[in-house]
């Protein structure tokens, strides 16, 4: 799914290119994608549990066949509208994220006892963000649609690879610390404020799983250029991580978060970012994704809530 998952986020970086657009490329993109879905269909299913089979079987034929899945998405690369593109690619996204959802019931492996006390997720959740101007005007329309006042992002945290991350940012949403937090916008980020008032009274460690590691690194950065990657990694455009902490880089912040706008062009070797394996990503935008680069610093969170996972989500006791 992480191999599909790449396929189709690359179409995100080709939509962007202001010139004449590679449709050729996105469509090898989207049949690269197809052919996996399809040759790996058993083991796609397999993985998910039997009690949740019915469901990922309809989601997974959506995401083959149905009306905003990938062939649905291969014929509206062949018209060469970028707004369809755009709409249809979220769309595919978006199904497989709800795939993945599915994938596993819980995390893997213990954390180790000095943060067993800490929020944790035990699996994947998807928070929604309604973002309102802070200069009253307007996100760009939607396609066929009228300018917004306000836009939401879909975001996908994940527990399974950053438990302490995804679950302290979980709880932070359903305590509404983040209702009319105002956003900053670099060229490399959007950034929400630091939050010093709402400190929660702990700190959380800097989290960070290597890729094809059990379990993750606390307090430690990766060697990206000894060949360490992280299995979320920051170099995707809407990445989702915390902060370093003001204090120590060996913690994280435990309210900053920001959205990263990796952008190739400024890039190291390899096409990753020059700060990969130095953060605690916990998640991806996927829908409203195309909102970020319309967020100006002033912009406030009217609201987020967290849509799916509050059953995954393990609070620790009050004491």
């Amino acid at each position: 799914m992480k191999t599909i998952q790449d396929s189709l986020e690359e179409i995100l970086y080709l939509l962007r290119i202001p010139q004449r657009k590679p449709y050729g490329t996105m469509e090898g993109n989207v049949k690269k994608a197809l052919k996996i879905a399809t040759d790996e269909k058993d083991s796609i299913l397999a993985s998910i549990p039997t009690d949740l089979r019915e469901k990922g079987s309809t989601l997974y034929a959506s995401l083959i066949d149905g009306k905003n899945g990938l062939q649905a998405l291969l014929a509206c690369i062949k018209d060469k509208d970028p707004d369809k593109v755009s709409v249809g690619l979220a769309s595919s996204l978006d199904t497989i994220a709800e795939l993945e959802l599915l994938q596993a019931p819980g995390l893997s492996f213990l954390l180790p006892e000095q943060y067993q006390r800490y929020p944790r997720l035990t699996g994947r959740g998807i928070v929604e963000l309604t973002i309102e101007k802070g200069d009253g005007s307007t996100f760009s329309p939607e396609a066929g649609g009228e300018p917004r006042k306000t836009a939401k992002i879909q975001v996908v945290i994940d527990g399974y690879s950053a438990p302490l991350t995804a679950g302290n940012f979980a709880k932070l949403i359903i305590d509404e610390a983040y209702n009319g937090a105002k956003l900053r916008s670099t060229d490399q980020a959007v950034l929400s404020d630091n939050g010093l008032d709402k400190n929660n009274g702990y700190s959380v460690p800097l989290e960070i799983k290597p890729s094809g590691q059990f379990e993750p690194l606390y307090r430690t950065k990766l060697d990206v250029q000894d060949g360490e990657l992280p299995t979320l990694p920051l170099s995707v455009y809407g990445a989702v991580a915390m902060a370093h902490s003001e204090v120590n880089e060996e913690y994280s912040s435990p309210y900053q978060f920001f959205f990263y706008l990796y952008d190739k062009r400024n890039a190291g070797l390899g096409g990753l970012s020059f700060d990969e394996g130095e953060f605690s990503v916990f998640g991806y935008a996927t829908a409203g994704r195309d909102i970020l680069s319309q967020i100006k610093t002033g912009d406030v969170i009217q609201s987020a809530k967290l849509i799916d996972g509050q059953d995954r989500l393990v609070l620790p006791d009050e004491k």
